[in-house]
């Protein structure tokens, strides 16, 4: 992420001293609906200095795209921690339906 520039810097603090009631919000439409809305759409967990032993060819291809091959990483990871609590999760649901049935049949 870049430095703020000094002028940034300056309407960030003139923004930070308006009151509440002080802002103009007529150009912004209110929204009634948020059916539409994306949950965790903007959300950013706290990062964790970590130490891991990556294989050469690994990095080397992580590295190949640029600049932010840790975000690339972290992105990586995050799609397969995703794709695998779903899979384990509907394997979890799949077992518990089953053990329902055969529990409900034995009656």
């Amino acid at each position: 992420m870049k430095k703020l520039t000094k002028e940034q810097k300056r309407d960030i603090r003139a923004i930070a001293k308006q009151k509440d009631e002080d802002v103009d919000f007529s150009d912004i439409p209110l929204v009634l609906d948020w059916s539409t809305a994306e949950i965790g759409k903007f959300y950013r967990p706290a990062k964790k200095p970590v130490t891991m032993r990556l294989d050469s060819d690994v990095i080397d291809w992580l590295k190949k795209s640029g600049r932010g091959y840790q975000t690339r990483a972290n992105w990586l990871l995050r799609q397969a921690m995703i794709h695998l609590s779903r899979k384990n999760s509907t394997a979890t649901e799949l077992a518990r339906t089953r053990r329902f049935r055969r529990a409900k049949t034995a009656r």
